[in-house]
């Protein structure tokens, strides 16, 4: 039924549990896995040297995110997409370059302003994308 699973990370609770959700599927299908991590842009008007320092805090964090996702997802086929920008139109470019057959994903992450039912992201990648999403709370 899935052959490629795409899993949007962010470290998240609900992140960890939509990571456990892919895995299983995985398995199940023998599934091979996009993992994506999206960040936020830096903002270009920090100047030198506060750009480097925060672009280095974003990719450390960004390392820590992807190896927490990747020891959930053990054993398994993983590929890992890691991209600057808002992670809704990250999740679904990927989605849609890779064709995917399957996104699986966090109702909550770990943005500054939650939404009244679902987060931000996880209504958008809802609404628009052209694959099956499976939320986890």
């Amino acid at each position: 039924m899935f052959s490629h699973i795409l899993l949007a990370y962010d470290g998240s609770p609900h992140a960890r549990k939509a990571a456990m959700m892919a895995s299983d599927l995985a398995r199940r299908y023998r599934a091979r896995v996009c993992l994506v991590h999206a960040y936020d842009p830096i903002p270009a008007y920090l100047g030198e040297p506060f750009l480097q320092e925060a672009i280095s805090r974003r990719t450390e964090a960004a390392e820590r995110v992807v190896q927490e996702a990747r020891s959930l997802l053990e054993g398994l086929e993983v590929e890992v997409e890691v991209l600057e920008g808002p992670p809704a139109e990250a999740i679904l470019r990927v989605a849609e370059v890779r064709g995917v057959d399957l996104i699986v994903m966090g109702t909550r992450g770990l943005g500054q302003l939650e939404g009244l039912l679902l987060g931000s992201q996880s209504q958008k990648v809802l609404a628009r994308s052209q694959s099956p999403v499976l939320l986890a709370k």
